[in-house]
């Protein structure tokens, strides 16, 4: 709060261990108006007037002032302040944990914009190789567009899948999820050529296709079934998935499972 003034001399014992309001404000660094703000919400009230009617703080009311100062730089709020400085049996540890919880809260939302700027640069990159352009309007509607799919997806699946995903992303850490980000595509790309030319699920092409697709999904699942079906499910109740129609995806996904299929016949 800084070195604190002592308060100008008038011969009066009242005034002696007391502050006026700018005596205090120019000694905390805070302003006269934040006082007054204090004041007015309950969160420090001064103990005593002047004969003019000048606000007096006393010393509890400095220590408090001090704790204020304290719990603002930890990121609380006035109203968080007020309560735990009224409430009985204070506890400076609640502070702290109540902090902590809030910064856990923050790391999480800021790692979720991270992984949300990802898919973004992601979907940019493909439009642009497939000579999409660039414009502001381009970005601002992926932007949408990842933010809408990525809620539609997170729906489909429980709180504790969700963080079990999140544990699956950090073990295949970003350079891994990059690299099956980038195979995806062409691996789509492979098994709708072959359906589209009429190939045989039974064909040596297509099972390898086939098995590359699904050791895809387990890679992305960890083998968890009931991820396994929260996926099927964003795929047969969602419109668009990362650009791509569900409906053409869900052909796509027959033709791989008939080739699975068969290849499981054969063991």
């Amino acid at each position: 709060m800084g070195t604190r003034k002592q308060p100008s001399e008038t011969g009066k014992a009242q005034r002696e261990s007391h502050w006026k309001v700018g005596e205090l404000a120019d000694s905390t660094g805070l302003s006269v108006r934040a006082l007054h703000h204090y004041e007015k919400i309950g969160l420090l009230a001064p103990s005593g007037r002047t004969e003019a009617g000048h606000r007096l703080y006393s010393e509890e009311e400095v220590l408090r002032l001090q704790q204020i100062a304290s719990l603002r730089a930890l990121g609380l709020s006035l109203n968080e302040i007020r309560g735990f400085l009224d409430e009985e049996g204070y506890s400076f540890t609640r502070v702290i944990e109540l902090h902590i919880a809030r910064l856990k809260e923050r790391i999480e939302a800021e790692r979720r914009l991270c992984e949300r700027l990802e898919s973004v640069a992601a979907f940019l990159a493909a439009r642009e190789a497939a000579g999409g352009a660039a414009s502001a309007q381009r970005f601002v509607e992926t932007v949408m567009e990842v933010t809408k799919m990525s809620e539609n997806i997170e729906k489909h699946y429980t709180a504790e899948q969700l963080e079990q995903l999140d544990r699956r992303k950090q073990e295949l850490g970003q350079e891994r999820i990059r690299e099956v980000e980038a195979e995806w595509p062409r691996l789509i790309e492979q098994v709708e050529a072959e359906m589209e030319a009429g190939t045989d699920p039974k064909d040596e092409r297509v099972q390898e296709l086939a098995r590359r697709w699904m050791e895809l999904i387990e890679e992305f699942t960890g083998g968890d079934p009931g991820i396994r079906r929260s996926l099927g499910n964003v795929w047969q109740e969602e419109g668009n998935v990362g650009g791509m129609d569900t409906a053409r995806m869900g052909d796509l996904m027959d033709y791989v499972g008939e080739a699975n299929a068969t290849s499981q016949g054969r063991r």
